[in-house]
């Protein structure tokens, strides 16, 4: 076993690893990970067996903590197809012994959900249990198998009556700006928050990732933006990361509209994630933001963070 801290002239090795693993989106290349790079002092460590790459993991360290990752959704292994469960175990052994020396005290560890795997990748979860892991965190999102038959409720139907009757449309739009306008007052009012990316941050991240990151709007007849979406595209599952609308926008049937419309795009991949409706870290289940994504047939899927203490 050798473990090499990551180093920028490893990249085309890194990304060309995530390019061909079983369990790694694009949120693992290192110009998305890079692009918070002044807040997190990288950690990323990459992990070879008789010389052979068979895992990566995005990380850095705070207060004696290894982290992986709190600038991802999701951190954790990524793993190539050939990678086995005893590698993934001497992993474990190495990981946990090489920091623990550097007087490392935890690892708080975001494993990958399984809607994102391409062949099944849960042999981290093994390791977890085996070095007494401790689940802290679990918030459910709401996802679609695309597949199956659309189910709509009463009050997503109406919500599509309502957009019909008003004559919007949707487009798939570059204006971020007039989106990010929308979606920083929602959150202010709503939440007292502002999004997670600035919107320097995100037109930085669709500009590198073009073929990953798309903002869908829904206009009025008269071209006025009431409302968006910004999603994230992987290869098997498309991902709402951003959702708003005006008040005028909620009271037209605005969500309803560019939900179905994002789903109905993307019918062709495996799942649509709707997003995470916790707060508190899962322990606060937000009703009511739930009930909507639901009213699609969306059901939950777990993003787990775990906890090693060494």
């Amino acid at each position: 076993m050798e473990i090499k801290i990551y180093k920028p002239e490893y990249k085309k090795d890194w990304d060309a690893f995530v390019d061909c693993s079983r369990n790694g989106t694009f949120l693992h290349y290192r110009n998305f990970i890079e692009y918070h790079g002044d807040r997190f002092d990288d950690y990323s460590l990459m992990f070879y067996i008789d010389g052979d790459l068979v895992a990566l993991i995005p990380g850095h360290i705070i207060d004696k903590v290894y982290h992986s990752h709190q600038g991802l959704t999701y951190g954790g292994l990524i793993m190539s197809p050939q990678t086995t469960a005893s590698n993934i175990l001497r992993i474990f052994e190495y990981l946990t012994v090489t920091l623990r020396h550097q007087g490392i005290k935890q690892i708080v560890y975001k494993a990958i959900p399984h809607i994102y795997h391409l062949l099944p990748s849960e042999e981290d979860l093994y390791a977890l249990f085996c070095y007494n892991a401790v689940l802290s965190v679990r918030n459910i999102s709401s996802t679609i198998l695309l597949p199956n038959d659309l189910r709509y409720s009463d009050s997503r139907k109406n919500g599509l009556k309502k957009a019909e009757k008003n004559k919007l449309k949707v487009l798939e739009s570059d204006d971020l700006s007039g989106f990010w306008k929308i979606l920083t007052d929602n959150l202010n009012n709503k939440y007292d928050k502002t999004p997670v990316h600035s919107l320097v941050e995100i037109s930085y991240l669709k500009e590198k990732f073009p073929d990953n990151i798309h903002l869908f709007v829904a206009v009025a007849p008269d071209n006025e933006i009431l409302g968006g979406c910004l999603v994230f595209e992987m290869k098997n599952v498309v991902h709402a990361q951003y959702t708003a609308a005006s008040d005028e926008g909620k009271s037209m049937g605005t969500i309803d509209l560019l939900i179905d419309h994002i789903i109905r795009t993307y019918s062709h991949k495996t799942y649509f994630d709707y997003g995470i409706s916790t707060e508190n870290n899962g322990l606060y289940l937000n009703e009511s933001l739930i009930y909507q994504k639901e009213g699609f047939g969306a059901r939950g899927t777990v993003y787990d963070t775990y906890t090693i203490n060494l």
